[in-house]
């Protein structure tokens, strides 16, 4: 059975707001029908930003372009800071300079295919449809994307795509947009548009007759906690996969903004939904706090390969072309290796469960440039990727001009989060969720250089119309100000909470319960996943749960700059979440995506959907503390993308 002709079990409470009409028209129509405020009247309104990467940053810069007041808080001592800068790759757009019949059309198929049909058509072909309007805007911006030989703009190949749309700045392509964005950010704050406060976290949501209306925080350097009040409230806070402690995400990324929202209202979709992505750096020791990236973009030149001999301990320039198993180009020959992050990880997972990983833990694969070094030169190479060389031979030691790379899977993204209308507001009015904090994109599985096309999306060319045509129904409305009994009574949430943490006097610091958690869920609720482990986790995270409310140490002051405090108060939060992604995983008996159930796969141990059952949306209701969540369904449809076998081969 197709999704489309599925019965429709969706929730009421989940209005997708999909406007009618072609989908190529949608966008378009429905930005013609949208309120207006005009700009005598848009200083009136006050936003509340919460987050300074390329979402956060692009949002207010726009709107207060627009006209509107905007208040931007980040935990970063700089907007500079904000992971985003972390992206390497590139930017997706279709505007087919490398003549390969690319098209918007081709990169809403491809995007819709690679997160495995669990994405709203709708939501994705105006992600495929707004991305040229981003390269144009960050040209104009200054952003120094590369050029090829004439000095036009230069593309390149990522995974799950057989065409080149890929803009890219050499290794560096999340930290140039991001400058981009920084700028345009710090021209309204001189401007007196924008009112920044860096070091300073978000730590709860404030709801007044329903309507998301302020945030309170605390600030960083200080310990006080204050309170800030808007019209609105857009989170763009980043995703989650922090949860699993060792990831190539920053250390400080975290799901606090999130979590908060949701227990204050906002529905939590897809939470299972998480991205391993294949190149990074494996793990050197059991106390390392993170993991480095090597950007996929390496594979656009570089080979996969391992031992076709297990338990090949041989130095990898001393084991023959005949002796080498390029898996991922004999697996998917039509893509290689540019198979898309959650296929590619499996893979490796494989050949590394059969003995045949390599380096000193035998846990990894061998990224291999010499035959494009070879056939291209080094000077060619370079230009490319010559900041990922220079980094890889600073954390490993070994020198990729003479030697592979070693990378094996992580943990990177996550394609879940709260779960947001076409308009990318939330479950609660006024509660605008943008960039990788939101759900809507990218299915079960995110194509690579994707995340800076939604940030950028979202920020600059969706939001700006959506959030004014929220606004336009509240003109003339003040919100409460923070000496409100709503502002005051979160405060004192936020404060009893905080000290509730600071005052349990244990022995273990927040770290090592993190770092445990970590471990039991990249194991239970990694890449692959089952139910009788899915079950014994929920137990063992129950039980650890429990031990960190008995036995957590949060030495020093709650007052002034005390980072243990901060620690703490996430990995709680990522307790809970990781109590819900698991509940998710097992609810959905299916494989999609990075979400990989054993029980559920092919002949020939590939993902195994269920559209009949499970093509829809799983959203989670916050039901208290003590109460199990509530489970609704926003039903996907599928007319103009045909529900197909995901095949790379």
């Amino acid at each position: 059975m197709s999704a489309s002709s599925a019965t429709d079990n969706s929730s009421p409470l989940l209005d997708s707001r999909i406007p009618p009409g072609a989908l190529s028209d949608k966008w378009q129509r429905h930005q013609n029908t949208l309120r207006l405020v005009s700009p005598a009247n848009r200083r009136r309104f006050e936003i509340i930003v919460v987050g300074s990467g390329l979402a956060g940053a692009s949002a207010a810069a726009a709107l207060a372009e627009m006209g509107y007041r905007v208040r931007c808080i980040t935990f970063h001592d700089s907007p500079r800071r904000a992971h985003s800068v972390s992206a390497q790759g590139g930017i997706n757009a279709a505007k087919d300079y490398g003549n390969d019949s690319d098209s918007i059309e081709r990169l809403f198929q491809d995007t819709i295919k690679g997160g495995d049909f669990r994405a709203r058509e709708a939501n994705v072909y105006r992600l495929a449809e707004v991305a040229n309007s981003i390269i144009d805007h960050c040209v104009a911006q200054g952003v120094p994307f590369n050029r090829d030989y004439g000095g036009l703009l230069d593309v390149r190949s990522f995974g799950g795509a057989q065409v080149a749309r890929t803009f890219y700045t050499r290794g560096q392509t999340g930290q140039q947009l991001l400058l981009g964005a920084y700028q345009a950010l710090m021209r309204q704050v001189d401007r007196g548009q924008v009112t920044l406060h860096p070091r300073t976290e978000m730590l709860d949501l404030v709801l007044h007759d329903g309507q998301a209306r302020g945030v309170v925080c605390r600030d960083l350097l200080s310990g006080q906690i204050n309170s800030y009040s808007g019209h609105a409230v857009v989170l763009a806070s980043g995703g989650y996969a922090n949860v699993y402690y060792l990831t190539t995400n920053a250390k400080a990324c975290n799901s606090t903004a999130l979590w908060r929202a949701h227990r204050r209202g906002a529905f939590m979709a897809n939470p299972c939904f998480t991205q391993i992505h294949p190149t990074c750096i494996p793990p050197a020791s059991e106390q390392q706090g993170k993991l480095t990236l090597m950007s996929e973009s390496l594979r656009n030149d570089g080979r996969v390969w391992v031992p076709q001999a297990a338990g090949d301990k041989r130095p990898p320039n001393e084991i023959p072309e005949s002796e080498r198993d390029y898996f991922l180009e004999r697996k998917y020959p039509a893509f290689g290796n540019l198979a898309p992050r959650d296929i590619s990880s499996r893979a490796a997972k494989e050949v590394v469960d059969e003995g045949r990983g390599v380096g000193p833990s035998g846990v990894g694969v061998y990224l291999d440039l010499a035959d494009s070094i070879a056939r291209l030169g080094k000077r060619a190479i370079a230009e490319r990727y010559g900041n990922l060389f220079e980094m890889y031979q600073m954390i490993t030691g070994d020198d990729p001009w003479q030697v592979p790379m070693r990378i094996y899977p992580a943990p990177h993204y996550t394609m879940g989060g709260l779960w947001v209308d076409y308009n990318l507001m939330s479950t609660i009015p006024g509660l605008f969720v943008i960039g990788e904090a939101n759900f809507s994109d990218h299915g079960a599985n995110r194509l690579g250089a994707s995340a800076l096309m939604q940030g950028l999306a979202d920020g600059y060319f969706i939001l700006p119309s959506t959030l004014t045509d929220y606004l336009a129904g509240h003109l003339g409305e003040q919100p409460p100000a923070t000496d409100h009994p709503a502002f005051q009574q979160t405060q004192r949430d936020v404060a009893e909470r905080l000290d509730r943490l600071h005052n349990i006097n244990g022995s273990r610091s927040a770290d090592s319960f993190h770092r445990q958690l970590g471990k039991l869920m990249w194991e239970g609720c990694g890449m692959a996943r089952e139910a009788t482990q899915l079950r014994e986790l929920q137990e063992n995270i129950g039980a650890l749960r429990q031990e960190f409310y008995k036995d957590l140490a949060v030495p020093g002051s709650a007052s002034g700059v005390n980072q243990e405090l901060e620690k703490a108060a996430r990995v709680e939060d990522f307790f809970e979440l990781a109590e819900l992604m698991v509940r998710d995983a097992l609810e959905r008996e299916e494989s999609c995506g990075g979400h990989f159930r054993v029980e559920h796969q092919s002949s020939g141990g590939e993902a195994l959907r269920d559209d009949s059952r499970f093509a829809h949306v799983t959203a989670w209701e916050y039901r208290g503390a003590e109460q199990p969540a509530a489970q609704h369904h926003e039903q996907l449809s599928f007319e103009h993308a045909s529900l197909q076998e995901r095949s790379y081969k």
